[in-house]
């Protein structure tokens, strides 16, 4: 009868420990409004990827797609709507550190108009090879 009791207590503290966990994580998608962006390669970005603006998450990868006619690879992003972005945005791919995963960073223009719900960020920066680099 104790070690059923145990284990029943071992259970609900790892169940307890795994809530607790998931509610203080950042891995969930951030609702919000979605823009899209065209890169020639996107190593390292996946759905749930963070997106960031100043190293503050801001938003969300939702999905990559192949465009089959200009083989770039679209990214589609959900950013919080209380971020507006102006249109003359730069998205990046950058790391965060030497051997890190990567995420993708925005960089907000001067214009005064904003990037509309759907919208395209026109100006991106393709994530960095360390191989090609090195070689």
């Amino acid at each position: 009868m104790i070690e059923t009791v145990m284990g029943a207590v071992v259970i609900v503290v790892a169940a307890l420990f795994l809530a607790f966990a998931y509610k203080t994580s950042q891995l969930r998608e951030v609702a919000g409004y979605q823009v899209i962006a065209e890169f020639s390669r996107i190593d390292g970005i996946h759905d749930g990827s963070d997106v960031r603006i100043s190293g503050i998450k801001v938003g969300s990868v939702l999905g990559t797609t192949l465009d089959p006619k200009t083989f770039l690879a679209t990214v589609s992003m959900s950013v919080r709507p209380t971020v507006k972005l102006p249109d003359d945005s730069v998205a990046e791919i950058v790391s965060s550190g030497l051997l890190g995963d990567k995420y993708m960073s925005l960089v907000p223009g001067g214009s005064d108009e904003d990037l509309a719900p759907g919208g395209r960020i026109k100006f991106t920066q393709s994530s960095v090879n360390i191989e090609h680099l090195i070689g």
